[in-house]
């Protein structure tokens, strides 16, 4: 699916400790329930000895998310998950899961001190990553004559769009993912060749 706020690039890790504990941070791209459980069973998988995975998560656009959730897994209350998805929420990012993974140091950090590790795993985490916008897209069928495919290829070259799909018949027909803004400059294009399309709403 394709969104018009930042989301991230893939997959990060990062590591910080704090008085001998140590605070590794994953940060995901998630766009379901279900992509935040396989995370978390892998995180789980990777650190079966870990004392804690705390995490939270939102889906949608930032601001006005779907979806968000957070889990402390052992902590005090509000002393994880909390400041983990205050970060996130902080960084204008959509569909996103942070992960953070304590091993215990033998120290006790306090709620304050906890709340303030945990933020910090989230905020080097996600500092670092990169953020990826992708435009809105629309898909438009189209029916053209074999001469039609060069010029078609041309303007999605020009205009940012691409050829998901052609098959060869009688016609041609193809499928073209385009961006929005270009819409108006595509239905031109295609009613000066007199070719026959048609968009996905």
């Amino acid at each position: 699916m394709n969104k018009d706020y930042p989301v991230p690039a893939g997959y990060l890790e990062r590591e910080t400790e704090v008085k001998k504990s140590r605070f590794i941070a994953r940060v995901a791209p998630v766009g379901s329930r279900d992509e935040v459980k396989a995370w978390l069973e892998q995180a789980q998988q990777d650190h079966p000895d870990a004392r804690h995975i705390c995490w939270a998560y939102q889906i949608g656009r930032p601001g006005a998310a779907a979806e968000a959730a957070m889990n402390d897994d052992g902590e005090p209350s509000g002393t994880a998950g909390k400041p983990i998805l205050n970060v996130i929420q902080h960084k204008d990012m959509g569909d996103v899961l942070v992960m953070v993974i304590r091993y215990f140091g033998g120290i006790k950090l306090g709620a304050g001190g906890l709340v303030r590790a945990y933020a910090g795993a989230a905020e080097s985490v996600l500092s670092a990553v990169e953020r990826v916008v992708q435009k809105p897209m629309l898909v438009a069928d189209v029916t053209m004559g074999f001469a039609d495919e060069q010029p078609v290829r041309h303007w999605c070259g020009l205009h940012g769009a691409t050829l998901e799909s052609v098959e060869y018949g009688a016609m041609v027909s193809a499928r073209v993912s385009l961006p929005q803004q270009a819409v108006d400059e595509f239905t031109a294009f295609c009613d000066a060749q007199k070719l026959d399309y048609g968009f996905d709403r």
